[in-house]
């Protein structure tokens, strides 16, 4: 199998998997992780996790914890030598815990993203007969079809931001715009890429943030005897923007100073991780932990997210 070649994916998918009951941030807030490298085609498997805490600042007897999980089938296919295109059909499992209502839950089948890019250009340079450098640049854009449930009522007066978030699936159909630059030095590399996910109103015009991702990875692969092992680390941000009911803010319900602060908010995430290689299958895994975050005035806050997956090349 050709070695492993580690680049951060290029876009995001939309989902609710990374909701909270007070900020607002459902409805599009999915790391999809690393992606293996290819020749033609593969499918696998993946899991992914994320925690976060909630707790009023003006009455701490207020809380909720949320686990977001979700399992994955994804695949990709190279058309041609500048063409790929990937697909993600997920399954999601939402627990939460709070103060009111004890243990709620939700589960489904969510929204499915299919998601395509064009290799700008790629550039090879050869030193001597051992060491070598490449370059690429990849822009692509994609499309998420509300596949998954959104069964609440948002003109409801009894309706909540949280049981908004909570919904499986957004009822919107969301568009994604991605640039990404590759560059490898022997086997050292680094990955960075831009995404913006343009969130559309759904069939009762609530839209779901625009959001805004940033991602810078490096890695290094280490090969011997068939087995390719690459470890990486790197720098993610997100900035989610308010959801919003007919054109207008969606303000927190609940907390400091309601109707005042806007929903969304923003984090960046130090994040580690391993891909490992042997023939057609590749696994790899990932840990994300939060350096500085901004979700409902500081009420919200991410604890951990990480990520698990097998692939296997066809």
């Amino acid at each position: 199998m050709k070695k492993l070649f580690i680049a951060a994916i290029f876009l995001l998918a939309a989902s609710n998997d990374y909701a909270c009951s007070i900020c607002g941030c459902g409805g599009g807030n999915f790391y999809m992780g690393l992606i293996p490298n290819f020749k033609s085609k593969f499918i696998g498997v993946r899991y992914s996790y994320a925690e976060y805490h909630t707790k009023l600042i003006n009455d701490p007897t207020q809380f909720s914890h949320n686990f977001y999980n979700t399992v994955e089938i994804w695949s990709g296919f190279n058309i041609g030598s500048r063409w790929q295109l990937l697909a993600f059909l997920p399954y999601h499992y939402n627990v939460q815990f709070d103060d009111d209502l004890g243990h709620a839950s939700k589960n489904g089948l969510g929204d499915i993203t299919v998601l395509g890019s064009y290799k700008l250009f790629d550039t090879r340079y050869l030193k001597n007969q051992t060491n070598n450098a490449s370059q690429q640049v990849w822009i692509g854009g994609g499309i998420k079809i509300p596949a998954g449930t959104f069964n609440v009522d948002v003109n409801d007066s009894t309706t909540t931001l949280a049981d908004i978030n909570a919904q499986i699936g957004t009822g919107s159909v969301d568009l994604f715009l991605n640039t990404r630059h590759e560059i490898q030095f022997d086997h050292f590399g680094i990955n960075s890429s831009v995404s913006y996910k343009i969130g559309l109103p759904n069939s009762q015009n609530y839209k779901y943030g625009n959001k805004l991702m940033l991602n810078s990875i490096a890695f290094y692969r280490i090969t011997k005897k068939g087995l390719t092992i690459t470890p990486n680390a790197g720098l993610t941000y997100e900035n989610t923007a308010s959801n919003k009911l007919n054109g207008h803010k969606i303000y927190l319900s609940d907390g400091l100073n309601s109707g005042t602060y806007a929903t969304g908010g923003c984090t960046l995430n130090a994040l580690a991780g391993a891909e490992i290689s042997i023939q057609q299958v590749t696994i790899g895994a990932n840990l994300q932990l939060p350096l500085a975050q901004d979700f409902a005035a500081g009420q919200t806050k991410l604890n951990v997210k990480g990520m698990l997956h097998i692939s296997f090349a066809l």
